[in-house]
């Protein structure tokens, strides 16, 4: 793994920078000495996520959208492409901007890589394992995906942008890395983004039952953005170019998640419920073990100090301006 006092004044690009994840990763790629061009078009992220790093001297805005050709100037030494809606209210709403994401984007995105001869990371997601007939989820899983359900444009986009990313690292022999996202929450989430940790404590803010959709039995494994972040940076240093889960193993019910919500704020749990959304996955739990053994890396924040942050961040969220 290449050590960060060596990479202090390289360029990092990131794609959909002034989204949830993608602005962690540049607080941490600026802390750890790089330099940062961020692009992003505004379709989810949000100008706020990066607000505080407008007068930093190593950062660099571009509002642009990368499933359009674009180019950077100067040296690039990483390639980041975050971008991409990443809930299910954003890419069944915008399904064709999803595709294109992962379509187009990455194209644009890897040609960057390729002309800058620049490490390329692709954010993917445990999405591409679908409704797993496999639990946990290992990397050589190749999934139960319906391929034109409605979630398939999200899916189907990250499926691709994995093939993409493995042809250009065969036909080019590009440096790259694929990382497969599981839950994440935390500071700079959208409380109308539609997963269930904003969802839910937004509910639990404002005095309302939170909604559980079916029975309440299938399960999510949630991760700290920190963590994510760490496991990322590790990825792109590493010398590895298979697909890599990062998430954390802590596995929990929707009903248990709620019941945690409702101690978090001390209250008594009331529950909303509605019907199952159409191929919501049953249960879904990364194996790390190639995380572990390659990367050096698991998630080290607990979830009762995470979710309070996110609350936090939340609280102020919602108090009037």
């Amino acid at each position: 793994m290449t050590p960060i006092e060596d990479l202090k004044g390289k360029t990092a690009v990131v794609t959909g920078g002034a989204g949830f994840v993608p602005s962690h990763l540049i607080d941490r790629l600026l802390a750890d000495g790089l330099k940062v061009v961020a692009l992003d078009n505004f379709v989810t992220g949000h100008a706020r996520n990066i607000a505080h790093l407008e007068n930093n001297p190593d950062f660099t805005f571009i509002q642009q959208d990368v499933s359009e050709p674009f180019d950077v100037e100067g040296p690039v030494d990483f390639v980041f492409h975050m971008a991409s809606p990443a809930s299910p209210i954003d890419y069944v709403q915008i399904p064709i901007e999803t595709l294109k994401a992962g379509s187009y984007a990455s194209h644009n995105s890897l040609d960057l890589a390729l002309r800058k001869n620049a490490t390329y990371l692709v954010a993917s997601t445990s999405e591409i394992y679908g409704d797993p007939e496999i639990h946990p989820q290992p990397e050589s899983y190749w999934g139960n995906v319906n391929s034109i359900g409605v979630r398939s444009c999200y899916d189907e986009a990250k499926r691709y942008a994995e093939a993409a990313t493995m042809a250009y690292h065969r036909a080019h022999g590009l440096n790259t890395k694929i990382v497969r996202i599981f839950n994440t929450y935390g500071p700079r989430m959208r409380l109308d983004d539609g997963r269930v940790v904003p969802a839910f404590i937004g509910q639990a803010l404002r005095g309302e039952p939170l909604t559980i959709f079916g029975d309440g039995t299938q399960t999510r494994s949630f991760c700290y953005v920190s963590d994510l972040v760490d496991g990322i940076w590790r990825l792109a240093r590493s010398t590895t170019n298979e697909p890599v889960n990062c998430g954390n193993p802590h596995e929990m019910s929707m009903r248990q998640f709620a019941e945690a919500i409702a101690g978090v704020f001390e209250i008594e749990l009331t529950v909303d419920p509605k019907p199952l959304p159409p191929d919501d996955p049953k249960v879904r739990k990364p194996d790390i073990t190639r995380a572990k053994e390659v990367l050096g890396w698991e998630p080290v924040v607990s979830f009762d100090d995470g979710i309070r942050e996110t609350i936090e961040y939340f609280r102020g969220q919602l108090q009037p301006a």
